[in-house]
């Protein structure tokens, strides 16, 4: 028998009608009570145009109120959400909408011109009809195994696949993070991440679940978030390691603290280097590192803040409701063996969908294989090593990118850096850095550096100098652009 619950932003509305939900950096705020009747509003007139109950709608939007109000009222009206990436080109959007069945696309007016020729009514989201529908009926209640919203993964090899998220999915995923990081009646999180990744559209799933307010900004900005911890009582921000550097680097130039009600910088996105953890101990920046994917719904595992400095630099443990094991190349692995990391729990997608040879393949017996690498210490705690396909393979050495990244950039000169793998005749595969320099320096320089902190299989034999790492909207790197470049170069 399905499990059902209460609609939890109009169960926020009925218990804290008064209570804060959204609050922006430009000063807007609204309460439980005027966000449920802005969804409502939003509702009637989405079903005014057709909208109804079991209908396909994609969304290409940045982070606003407006976004957060349509994802709400897309559930009142028992609609299925798909998020569309705004980074994406126009034939990617098509493809994107072709596979999810989507009947009707609603976009951010910047983005009318480019989605024009998509081939499916559109409308324009602060262009909505005034007319309601006498026909819309709220749902009060959510059925947990009823899925709402669809993202695709990023398809870096072949085409992307669309996870499906129930609404227990995103039910569980905040439960779990609650019970390990708890809550607190002054809690207040800006999540800097889309909206449109898991990431950020968790965020938005937490604020409605806890009745916790949420600082909603487009993107991230430093001196926004800095102002924001410092001046508007935010106690948690969810990162990305390139965006905790740069808040670390404005924080030295304007020479503050974060207030002691700064609880945490949620990290994921990928293992952080050692050396910018052991930079936020030492300026009193609480990091819990944490791992995820699309397909669990954001975190499944994370680490307490009991174990942040016991253990910096692991992901921590699987929350309550989820497990964790590591598989090796013959049955489970060993504490200290490196193999692939996979999770179980009530926060996983039950599949791709139209795609039920990706979601055989994925899963073992209930467990989700994620593709990471990564091993558990002789405590339990996990340490995610890296991405499989990302693992290169030197004379029958494994080398992890982003070990050897993380000495790069503990060069006080070197402000981003990448590695990846390039085929070698002798070796089989070679590691190749792309390096952003903060300072002038050599790559004779870095190569000095790096002896004695490297094994010398591990140490890049080709160098790239570049402006800038290409980046998705959440900020990771898209290691698939640097394998093009390579590729351009040997062409």
């Amino acid at each position: 028998m399905s499990e059902i619950i209460p609609h939890w932003l109009q169960k926020q509305a009925d218990i804290s009608p008064e209570h804060l939900a959204l609050e922006t950096p430009e000063g807007k705020k609204m309460t439980f009570l005027e966000l449920h009747e802005a969804a409502d509003i939003c509702a009637k007139k989405l079903a005014g145009i057709g909208v109804q109950a079991g209908s396909r709608v994609a969304v290409l939007s940045h982070n606003s109120i407006g976004m957060v109000v349509l994802v709400h009222a897309l559930s009142y009206i028992g609609a299925t959400l798909i998020l569309l990436n705004t980074r994406l080109t126009a034939a990617e959007w098509s493809f994107q909408l072709k596979d999810s069945e989507a009947d009707l696309l609603l976009l951010a007016a910047k983005y009318e011109e480019q989605a024009s020729p998509l081939g499916i009514p559109v409308q324009t989201i602060e262009k909505l009809p005034e007319q309601e529908s006498q026909g819309y009926s709220r749902h009060t209640e959510l059925d947990l195994d009823d899925v709402f919203s669809i993202i695709y993964t990023s398809g870096t090899t072949g085409n992307p696949k669309g996870v499906e998220h129930t609404y227990g999915n995103h039910w569980w995923s905040a439960i779990g993070s609650a019970l390990n990081l708890g809550l607190s009646k002054e809690d207040k999180w800006l999540s800097p991440l889309p909206m449109f990744h898991v990431g950020g559209l968790s965020s938005l799933f937490k604020s409605a679940i806890y009745g916790m307010p949420l600082y909603v900004t487009q993107g991230f900005d430093e001196e926004v978030v800095q102002t924001a911890i410092t001046k508007h009582g935010v106690t948690i921000v969810s990162v990305v390691t390139v965006m905790l550097q740069r808040l670390m680097q404005l924080q030295e130039a304007e020479g503050i603290t974060y207030p002691s009600s700064f609880r945490c910088m949620l990290l994921g996105g990928g293992p952080a280097p050692l050396h910018v953890l052991e930079e936020a101990k030492q300026r009193r920046i609480p990091v819990f590192q944490s791992y995820g994917m699309t397909e669990t719904a954001s975190q499944i595992v994370t680490l307490s803040p009991e174990d942040s400095i016991r253990k910096l630099g692991s992901a921590g443990k699987a929350l309550v409701p989820a497990q964790l094991r590591i598989a090796g190349d013959s049955g489970l692995a060993k504490p200290e063996e490196p193999g692939e990391i996979q999770v179980k729990g009530p926060m996983v997608t039950k599949g791709y969908y139209r795609n039920p040879e990706a979601t055989e393949a994925s899963f073992q017996e209930g467990w989700l294989a994620t593709g990471d690498i990564g091993y558990t210490d002789k405590d339990g705690y996990l340490y995610v090593l890296d991405r499989r396909k990302d693992l290169i393979i030197s004379g029958g050495e494994n080398i992890y990118p982003a070990e050897v990244e993380g000495v790069l950039t503990s060069h006080p000169c070197i402000k981003e850096a990448a590695v990846i793998g390039k085929t070698d005749d002798r070796w089989g595969a070679v590691p190749v850095a792309f390096l952003v320099k903060d300072k002038e320096i050599s790559t004779e320089e870095m190569q000095d550096y790096c002896q004695g902190k490297l094994a010398r299989y591990k140490i890049p034999k080709h160098w790239r100098w570049l402006d800038e790492l290409p980046r998705n909207a959440s900020n990771k790197l898209m290691r698939y652009k640097l394998q093009d470049q390579l590729g351009e170069e040997k062409a």
